[in-house]
């Protein structure tokens, strides 16, 4: 009997979402040492690369709703990683990396790179880039 494990899924959802959970998990583990999470991790990561930001431009880059943005960008607000401002209009935020959430970004980071750098190196190098540009693509044609 030859099976694959885990079997394939003929659900390009299911499939993804299967992948992002072990993805997922594998940063969890690199990250935990540090008291962060993946989630928090990746807004460090987006608000290094965005700079100041519209809470709800952050959302929509990340196509995350804005119930689990709020409640994780709460948690950094109050662990002093993201400042928090309003805008002219008060249901508009302006989102930014405070000096402490940059140095928590730049301390994270290189557990972040090892993780990387270790999957890169298991599905090598075209494979790493072709799965970063489709899950681009697939990202761009589903929130179009």
């Amino acid at each position: 009997m030859n099976e694959t494990f885990p079997p394939p899924l003929a659900c390009m959802c299911a499939s993804f979402r299967r992948a992002a959970r072990a993805l997922t998990q594998r940063y969890e583990e690199a990250l935990r040492p540090l008291g962060l999470r993946s989630t928090q991790f990746t807004l460090l990561q987006a608000l290094s690369l965005t700079g100041e930001v519209l809470q709800g431009k952050l959302g929509e880059i990340l196509a995350l709703d804005s119930t689990t943005l709020t409640r994780t960008i709460e948690i950094m607000v109050d662990r002093g990683w993201v400042i928090k401002r309003e805008g002219k209009d008060r249901r508009e935020r302006y989102l930014r990396l405070s000096k402490a959430g940059r140095a928590e970004f730049d301390r994270a980071r290189p557990h972040w790179e090892g993780v990387q750098k270790r999957l890169r190196k298991q599905l090598g190098d075209a494979l790493w880039d072709n799965l970063l540009n489709l899950t681009n693509q697939v990202t761009a044609a589903v929130t179009e």
